[in-house]
C-alpha cells in the first residue's frame, strides 16, 4: 500500500476540495441559467401587469372626477331652481319685512344642505333673511354678489366663513327679477359639512382622496382628513390644472407625501366654476401588482433553492462524489498506488460506466506493466549472461594472444591486452545503461583508468553531461585508450610535469571532444602513423560522420574530434 506524504496528502485534498467547489459553482450555474426564461418571463408579465394597472388607475381616477364633479353640478343645479322657485314668491319679492323672514325660514327648516337664505336690493344691501339678521347690512363687497350683479344670472362664490353663524359655506346667487325689471338677488350658502357628507357617503377607493376647490384654489371638501386641508390653497403643482381648457389625469405627490394618480376636471365655466380632483395612492393601487411580484419572486427564488439543492444532491450523488474518486484513484496510481481502483459500476450513471471502464484500464496496465516487468527482468538476465560470456570471451582471447605472442614480443602483447581491456570496460558501461548508452564522462574515466589515479591532476577533464549511443560508447573508449597509451609513451603522461586537458561540449548537431598535451619538453611529429593513429581515426563508423584531426605542436599534441550523435542504431 502506497504511503503518501502528509504534505502532498494536504495538497491534495486541498485540490480535491476546489474540484468539488468548481463542479458545485457550475451545477449552480447551470440551474441558474435554466431558470432565467422564468425570470425573464416573470419580469415581462410585471411590466405588462404595471402598464395595464397604470392605465386602469388613470381611467379609475379620471370616471371618479367625472362622477363628483356630475354630482357636485347636480347640487348647484338644485340649489338654483331652489332659489328660482325662492325668487317667485310674492312675499319675498314684493312684500319684505317678516312675511318675507318667515317664508325663508320655512325653506331653511326644509333644507339641511342650505345655511341660510338671504334677500339682497340691487346695491348689495339685505332686505331679508332667514335668520333675522338686521336690514340694511352691506353684502356688496362680497364677491359672488359682484359676479351675479355682473352675470345677472347664476353665480358661484368661493370658500366663505358665514359671519352670522361662522359655518363655512359655497355662497350661490341668483337675480330676481319681475316683469323683466332686476329687483334684486336671492342668495344661500350651501354647507361645507353637509356637501362634505355627501362626497363621503360615495366612499372611496383604497387609498383614494377627492378634493373640491373654488376657482382661487382653496379646499371645499376633502376626503378624508377634511380638517387638514379645508380652508387651505391646493400645492402650486395642482393650480395649473384648475385653469386647464379641458379635464385629465396625471401622476403627482400630494402635501402629504404620497404618491398618487388624480383625475381632475378644472373650472370651465361660471355655472361650474369649481375644481374637481380624485387620486388613487399607487402603492395601493398597485398593491395587488407587488403582492402577485412578490409571490412571483418567492415562488421562482425558493424553486431555485429546491433546484440547487437537488442539483446539489444528485450532482453529489452522480458527478461530484464519482468524479472526485475517479481523479483520486487516477492521481493514486500515477503516485505509485497500483492497487487503486474507482470501484464504480454502473449504479452510478454514465460516470460509474466511466469509472468500471478506467478500472478495466488499470486492470489491462497493471497486467501489463507485470508482463514488461517480467520481460525486463529476463532481458537483464540475459544481459548479465551475456556480458558475463562477453568477459569469458575476452579473457580467452585474451589467453589465446599471450600463448600466441606474449614470449616473442611481450610490448604488443601489452598493447593489445590494454587495448582489449578498454573495450571490456566500454562493454561495462553499455551494461550499466542496458545496452541502450552511456555518459560521456563515465567512457573517458573508464578508459583513462589505467593511466590516471583519483587524485592524479595531471589529466584535467571538462564538459557537461551528455548521452552516447551504444556505439559511440566503444568507439570513443577506443579512442581515448589509445591517445592515452600514446601519451604514456611518447607525449605529455611520459614526463614529470607533463598535463592533459580533455574537454567535450555538445554543439547541437553532435560533440565536439578535444584532447590537448602539455608535455613539458618540445616534441616532434612522428617519422611514421602507426596502428594506433590509424584506429584512432577509424574507430566510428562513416554513420557517425567522424570529422577527427592531430596537430603535433612543440608543446604537445592538440587532437579534436567532431562526431554526430542523431544516428540510428
Amino acid at each position: 500500500m502506497l504511503v503518501v506524504e502528509p504534505e502532498r496528502a494536504a495538497a491534495m485534498a486541498d485540490e480535491r476540495g476546489r474540484r468539488e467547489r468548481g463542479v458545485k459553482g457550475r451545477l449552480i450555474a447551470v440551474v441558474l441559467t435554466a431558470l432565467l426564461p422564468a425570470v425573464a418571463m416573470l419580469g415581462y408579465n410585471e411590466f405588462l401587469s404595471r402598464q395595464q394597472r397604470r392605465l386602469e388607475i388613470h381611467r379609475v381616477a379620471a370616471q371618479t372626477t367625472r362622477q363628483t364633479a356630475s354630482e357636485v353640478e347636480h347640487i348647484l343645479d338644485g340649489t338654483r331652481n331652489l332659489l328660482a322657485a325662492v325668487s317667485a314668491i310674492p312675499a319675498v319679492v314684493d312684500e319684505g319685512g317678516q312675511p318675507c323672514i318667515d317664508g325663508l325660514k320655512r325653506i331653511i327648516d326644509r333644507m339641511a344642505s342650505i345655511n341660510s337664505v338671504i334677500v339682497l336690493d340691487t346695491d348689495g344691501k339685505l332686505v331679508c333673511d332667514s335668520n333675522g339678521r338686521e336690514k340694511g347690512t352691506d353684502f356688496s363687497d362680497r364677491p359672488y354678489f359682484a359676479a351675479a350683479r355682473a352675470g345677472g344670472a347664476f353665480a358661484v362664490g368661493g370658500y366663505t366663513i358665514s359671519r352670522p353663524s361662522g359655518l363655512k359655506v359655497l355662497p350661490v346667487a341668483i337675480a330676481m327679477e319681475k316683469d323683466g325689471v332686476l329687483r334684486g338677488f336671492i342668495v344661500a350658502g350651501i354647507r361645507l359639512d353637509w356637501l362634505q357628507g355627501r362626497i363621503e357617503e360615495r366612499g372611496l377607493l383604497p387609498g383614494g382622496t377627492v378634493t373640491i376647490a373654488d376657482r382661487d384654489g382653496i379646499i371645499l371638501v376633502r376626503n378624508p382628513h377634511p380638517e387638514a386641508f379645508v380652508g387651505t390653497r391646493l400645492i402650486d403643482d395642482s393650480m395649473p390644472l384648475v385653469r386647464k381648457r379641458s379635464a385629465g389625469t396625471r401622476e403627482m405627490t400630494g402635501r402629504d407625501g404620497v404618491a398618487r394618480i388624480i383625475g381632475y376636471e378644472p373650472v370651465l365655466s361660471e355655472a361650474m366654476p369649481l375644481f374637481v380632483a380624485a387620486g388613487i395612492a399607487k402603492e395601493e393601487g398597485f398593491a395587488s401588482i407587488d403582492q402577485a411580484s412578490i409571490a412571483g419572486v418567492a415562488i421562482i427564488a425558493v424553486g431555485a433553492l429546491l433546484a440547487i439543492a437537488a442539483a446539489l444532491l444528485v450532482g453529489n450523488r452522480f458527478l461530484i462524489r464519482p468524479i472526485a474518486q475517479i481523479v483520486d484513484t487516477l492521481e493514486r496510481w500515477r503516485a505509485g498506488d497500483e492497487t487503486a481502483r474507482t470501484r464504480l459500476r454502473g449504479r452510478h450513471g454514465e460516470i460509474g460506466l466511466v469509472g468500471a471502464t478506467i478500472d478495466s484500464m488499470l486492470e489491462e496496465l497493471d497486467e501489463r506493466r507485470r508482463v514488461a516487468e517480467a520481460a525486463e527482468t529476463a532481458r537483464n538476465l540475459l544481459v548479465r549472461e551475456l556480458s558475463h560470456r562477453v568477459k569469458n570471451t575476452f579473457s580467452v582471447v585474451q589467453a589465446i594472444a599471450r600463448q600466441t605472442f606474449g614470449r616473442r614480443d611481450a610490448a604488443e602483447y601489452e598493447s593489445f591486452s590494454q587495448r582489449l581491456g578498454a573495450l571490456a570496460g566500454a562493454y561495462d558501461i553499455l551494461v550499466s545503461g542496458q545496452w541502450q548508452s552511456g555518459d560521456i564522462r563515465e567512457v573517458v574515466v573508464r578508459a583513462l583508468r589505467p593511466h590516471r589515479n583519483d587524485n592524479d591532476d595531471h589529466i584535467a577533464l571538462h564538459g557537461d553531461p551528455c548521452r552516447l549511443p551504444a556505439q559511440a560508447v566503444l568507439s570513443l573508449s577506443l579512442v581515448v585508450h589509445e591517445l592515452a597509451t600514446n601519451a604514456t609513451k611518447y607525449g605529455a603522461l611520459s614526463h614529470p610535469d607533463g598535463r592533459i586537458d580533455v574537454t567535450w561540449r555538445h554543439d547541437g548537431a553532435g560533440v565536439a571532444f578535444s584532447w590537448i598535451e602539455h608535455c613539458g619538453k618540445p616534441l616532434t611529429s612522428p617519422a611514421r602513423q602507426g596502428f594506433g593513429s590509424r584506429l584512432i581515426r577509424s574507430a566510428f563508423p562513416g554513420e557517425y560522420a567522424p570529422e577527427a584531426k592531430s596537430v603535433f605542436e612543440p608543446t604537445g599534441l592538440v587532437f579534436t574530434l567532431h562526431f554526430r550523435l542523431d544516428v540510428a542504431e
